[in-house]
């Protein structure tokens, strides 16, 4: 089994001095599944990408560092797919809000599974009220408009997929098919869902299992603006699915 690990990566110097990507070069280190860790970095103002180059892709072999243009995490996982090498691809929020040690739940279930996510529990430890209110919103409105009932937790940062399956899904997305300019941080959850709507529709087999996840406060994240950008793409997906332009595709 070869596993290449995405991590995306916008103004992330904070949680990289804390120690997180030291935390994933040595786990992976360890664990010879993982062929490669491709960091991508989606156009930061800050000094994340000097000090992965400069430091961190001497200090681990696996480590390689993808630069975007700042178009939102969606794309930054996007190049990541395209570029890797391995037969599995893993993705992890750089916060490791979910520790990097849970990788192996997810993995023990790749013998039956194309895609296997990671799930939170709906207590959401440590998270403000807003976004426990907010992520009990976004299940309600998005089983509404596009279904996925089966799914509990579509928007855990931690993820792995068959990387045929996941070229042939990519391939089908509509609503994150064409670049698009990010002001800000940009962490909608229109890509989780468009990515698991497609691959339900494609067949695939998804296993939801739960990890260890706690509240990591981080500027990257605004829960109103992410909101109304998640609304406005599963509007999208719903509008596409309804004029059947994803099985043009």
């Amino acid at each position: 089994m070869r596993i290449s690990l995405i991590i995306p990566c916008y103004n992330e110097e904070a949680n990289i001095q804390k120690g997180v990507l030291d935390k994933i070069g040595n786990f992976t280190a360890r664990d010879d599944r993982f062929l490669e860790v491709i960091i991508v970095d989606d156009g930061s103002s800050d000094n994340s990408k000097s000090i992965i180059k400069n430091k961190y892709l001497k200090i681990f072999p696996k480590f390689k560092l993808a630069l975007n243009s700042h178009q939102g995490k969606a794309f930054a996982i996007l190049t990541g797919i395209k570029n890797v090498k391995g037969d599995w691809v893993m993705f992890s929020d750089i916060d490791l809000a979910t520790p990097i040690e849970e990788a192996d739940k997810l993995i023990k279930e790749t013998n039956n599974y194309q895609i296997v996510i990671g799930s939170r529990s709906s207590y959401r430890q440590g998270a403000p009220i807003l976004r426990k209110i907010m992520a009990f919103g976004a299940i309600i409105i998005r089983n509404f408009i596009i279904g996925l009932p089966k799914i509990r937790d579509t928007q855990c940062g931690f993820k792995i997929f068959e990387k045929e399956a996941a070229l042939k899904i990519i391939d089908k997305l509509l609503v994150f098919h064409n670049n698009r300019k990010a002001k800000g941080s940009s962490v909608s959850a229109g890509f989780d869902m468009e990515f698991l709507f497609l691959a339900s529709k494609l067949k695939y087999d998804i296993k939801e299992i739960p990890v260890q996840w706690r509240h990591v406060e981080t500027k990257n994240v605004n829960f109103i603006k992410d909101a109304v950008e998640s609304l406005k793409d599963i509007f999208k997906i719903k509008l596409f699915a309804v004029l059947g332009k994803y099985d043009k595709r």
